[in-house]
């Protein structure tokens, strides 16, 4: 039996990438795709994640359910810088998008599916997590109720990709990761930088994805994004940030875990959205997460490309 998933995302060229590994795995039953302010504004990441599922041609049976537009205390914060102004690298400007969104509000979304199915549904949340905060703040009990929540974003051992010690992701709201950090979730796995930097989708295999529909997208949408990382670090690829989390989801054999306490700086000038790893037990707290420490590069993109090319 295929297991239950709720994507969180906003979409941009990682997250869509996520969705296509998630759909197109045939492993997932994706019970909806809720959407949340980040990479682009939460309109943006609505369109831009109902035009992939239209690329997909699977609009009609997933459902997208909008969640909060702003972090719960900042101003909005984003990235056009990597992923363009419409969040896609352009792939899909001027496509017209006849996929729409749901009624009702994301984080509502999670709560009802979770409590219909309790024990059974995993969350895999790519952007900040503003939505599973919210989610959490109304209905306590969730934590009890969801089976695991995997989750993109911080950096435990490395540097950031926003400030020196953030990543985008958390650096976004870190009071929602907070909230989330300190929930009392029995599985939450952390997928952070130290890992999703060693899988970096490189021209060999958008090649191996071939002349399809598909491949063309990825072709296109990666293509400033490969610009970019090789100005930033000399390697002509992109880290698949959100696709790895997606891959956790389909296979734990993918990474190397370790649990451990993990908090999240907010009061610092310097250090916002720090996610602090206590490796060495200094605190004397009881560990709260499943921390992704290695990962099997290879097997990731044997799964990822066989499933784009499905």
């Amino acid at each position: 039996m295929n297991r239950k998933i709720i994507l969180d995302v906003d979409t941009g060229i990682d997250d869509a990438l996520g969705i296509m590994l998630a759909v197109k795995s045939g492993e997932f039953e994706l019970i909806g795709i809720t959407t949340v302010n980040g990479n682009v504004s939460l309109g943006k990441a609505t369109e831009n994640t109902c035009k992939i599922l239209d690329l997909l041609q699977v609009g009609v049976q997933i459902p997208v359910v909008k969640g909060a537009s702003q972090p719960l205390l900042r101003p909005v914060f984003f990235e056009h810088s990597v992923h363009g102004e419409d969040g896609l690298g352009g792939a899909l400007r001027g496509v017209a998008v006849t996929k729409q969104p749901s009624e009702g509000f994301g984080p509502d979304f999670i709560i009802e599916q979770v409590k219909k199915q309790p024990g059974e549904v995993t969350l895999v949340m790519t952007g900040p997590l503003t939505n599973l905060a919210l989610a959490v703040k109304k209905c306590p009990e969730l934590v009890e109720l969801v089976k695991e929540v995997i989750f993109m974003g911080g950096v435990v051992k490395e540097h950031g990709n926003v400030t020196p010690v953030a990543e985008y992701n958390m650096y976004v709201d870190p009071e929602a990761a907070k909230v989330v950090f300190h929930a009392g979730f029995p599985e939450l796995t952390l997928v952070g930088l130290d890992v999703t930097r060693k899988v970096l989708l490189n021209e060999e295999h958008i090649r191996e994805l071939g002349d399809t529909p598909i491949g063309r997208y990825v072709k296109q949408s990666t293509s400033d994004y490969l610009q970019r990382y090789f100005e930033r670090n000399g390697v002509r690829a992109c880290a698949m940030h959100d696709p790895l989390a997606v891959g956790v989801a389909l296979s734990k054999d993918l990474v190397t875990t370790k649990k451990l306490y993990v908090d999240i700086e907010t009061r610092s000038e310097l250090c916002d959205g720090q996610t602090v790893c206590d490796f060495q037990n200094r605190l004397k707290k009881e560990p709260n997460m499943n921390v992704c420490l290695d990962v099997d590069a290879d097997a990731f993109f044997v799964r990822f490309i066989r499933a784009l090319k499905a």
